[in-house]
């Protein structure tokens, strides 16, 4: 499977593999994109059918045309999708992820590549026409959302103090052809808010640039959350296995992917905020206006007939919450086992479908000591203080990824007054609910509101002690019986844990005996061997 090198080859490779829908007829931006894809999320379709969408004729509702095709589902639409733009399948991701932590690569700078092939500035940008009138940014949330916004716009800054450079993913509202709102998201401790705070302290505007689209892997590395000082760009590097091209920008003092579809130059001004949003975010709620910075174009760069790519966020499942979640999850899942030398852990699953993945999250351990349970609990919360709201241990006969089968575990094997603990003083991050007072909110003051305090709750739902056998019959009985069932061309089966019966320790070598000799028909013996146990009442 090739690694593409752009989002060009990306839409090839995901045609090639029956993952792509073309939509030729004329598309409404602002009423149809979102909604069209919406649909394979809320409409009870398996992920594995779901598919990328790319609108070709796209059109808003004044009717007018865009060159600028729409691109949506198409990095993260389903795990599937994601390994594709991995150039990797997806059994491989995990280790893929590991690989590139462990072995980070700093990325090019080459003279020219394919976004410049257009450079627009000065007086272009503000003409009828010009500037962002050019873009077919759709409409996220039709019915609520106040403007088209980029939701797949890599935002890339360096620290004023180090140079290091960061790159994140936030929401860039869309106000005029020259002007964006950026919300690096409610809390101060954001890479970008770091970085515009240090340069506000030094009475100077942030050099920004906002690039969509370049090779998958540097989306997949950019959404995740990685230490602070640690250059996004380098870890893009170690998931493609080889250095990402960079061209310098032509107004500010950065460098931007080379095979990008556009880039917006430009200074995140220092010395005033303004009103932004109302956005639906992946929470899963409305996130009410706030005050955010304002950015400024200074310069646009694009590909012929570039590109528009635009994340599925909002309610979970999305692109958002996937892209997020096969990335995410490999990162924890090696903090918990190399970093913190738990070997016991076996994997770690952020619950998706409607709690938006940081909220609930499943820590499967094989064979772990009750003490290595807790440390990995206890471990799991600290590495992000939005991550494990409800936090939940099971064995490894458990799938993290089921709710029913944890829901079980909750049901059995904990005891509410042993196995729980309430954490308190944790950050309530981005989720409702809000406190608004008109519009005079900024992210500042909202990250005080949390420091009020949250909570977690971590539940130890592993196995204390024996239990007896899963009542479902033996292995190889089920598979012989599923030989049947499919000869006799019954509905296909799609197996969940637990689908046979196994042993957890409280059963001794007389029942195994007296099961064999039960399917073997000679179950009369045991009744007699019983019956010389009869005690008198």
């Amino acid at each position: 499977m090739k690694l593409a090198e752009d989002i060009r080859e990306h839409i090839e490779n995901l045609d090639r593999a029956g993952l792509l829908v073309r939509i030729k007829r004329e598309i409404n931006k602002d009423t149809e994109v979102h909604p069209i894809v919406r649909w394979q999320y809320r409409g009870g379709i398996p992920e594995e059918m779901r598919k990328a969408f790319l609108f070709e004729n796209v059109v808003d509702s004044k009717g007018k045309r865009y060159n600028t095709p729409n691109f949506v589902g198409g990095l993260a639409g389903s795990r599937q999708i994601y390994s594709i733009g991995m150039g990797c399948p997806t059994e491989e991701i995990p280790s893929r992820w590991a690989r590139a932590l462990e072995n980070p690569i700093k990325p090019v700078i080459i003279s020219r590549g394919p976004v410049q092939e257009e450079i627009h500035r000065g007086e272009d940008l503000c003409r009828e026409g010009g500037g962002l009138d050019e873009f077919g940014v759709p409409i996220s949330t039709p019915g609520f959302d106040n403007a088209p916004y980029f939701t797949a716009g890599q935002w890339l800054t360096k620290d004023p103090e180090t140079g290091i450079r960061n790159v994140g993913v936030y929401r860039g509202h869309i106000k005029g052809r020259a002007h964006t709102g950026v919300c690096p998201g409610p809390q101060a401790n954001q890479h970008l808010s770091i970085h515009w705070q240090k340069a506000k302290e030094r009475g100077k505007h942030l050099e920004a640039a906002m690039f969509v689209g370049g090779p998958p892997v540097v989306c997949y590395a950019v959404v995740q959350k990685i230490p602070y000082g640690f250059d996004e760009l380098e870890l893009a590097g170690g998931l493609a296995g080889k250095p990402i091209e960079l061209v310098k920008c032509q107004t500010v003092d950065l460098e931007v992917p080379a095979t990008a579809e556009f880039v917006l130059e430009g200074i995140i001004r220092t010395d005033f905020i303004e009103p932004e949003g109302a956005f639906g975010e992946s929470h899963g709620y409305m996130h009410p206006r706030i005050l955010n910075p304002v950015f400024e174009i200074t310069c646009i760069t694009h590909r012929k007939r570039p590109i528009i790519v635009s994340y599925l966020s909002q309610v979970t499942p999305s692109e958002s919450s996937k892209i997020k979640q096969v990335g995410y999850e490999p990162l924890v899942l090696h903090h918990l086992q190399k970093e913190c030398s738990l070997p016991s852990v076996m994997d770690v699953a952020l619950h998706e479908n409607l709690t938006n993945l940081r909220r609930y999250v499943v820590i499967q351990l094989r064979k772990p000591k009750q003490h290595d349970v807790w440390r990995a609990l206890y471990a799991l919360v600290g590495f992000n203080q939005e991550l494990g709201r409800i936090t939940v241990a099971v064995d490894e006969d458990i799938d993290p990824r089921d709710p029913e089968s944890v829901n079980w575990a909750l049901a059995y094997r904990m005891e509410p007054e042993r196995d729980l603990r309430v954490l308190g003083g944790r950050e309530k991050g981005h989720s409702p609910p809000f406190v608004v007072e008109g519009e005079r909110l900024d992210r500042f003051e909202m990250a005080e509101e949390r420091e009020a305090g949250s909570s977690c709750l971590l539940l130890n739902a592993t196995l204390k002690q024996k239990f007896p056998p899963v009542a479902l019959p033996k292995k190889e009985f089920m598979e012989w019986a599923r030989k049947i069932w499919e000869e006799e061309g019954l509905p296909a089966l799609t197996p969940r844990s637990p689908w046979y019966g196994y042993s957890l320790g409280q059963w001794d070598e007389e029942f195994e005996e007296e099961a064999r000799l039960a399917v073997q028909g000679e179950y009369y013996k045991t009744g007699e061997k019983l019956s010389k146990r009869r005690v008198k009442c």
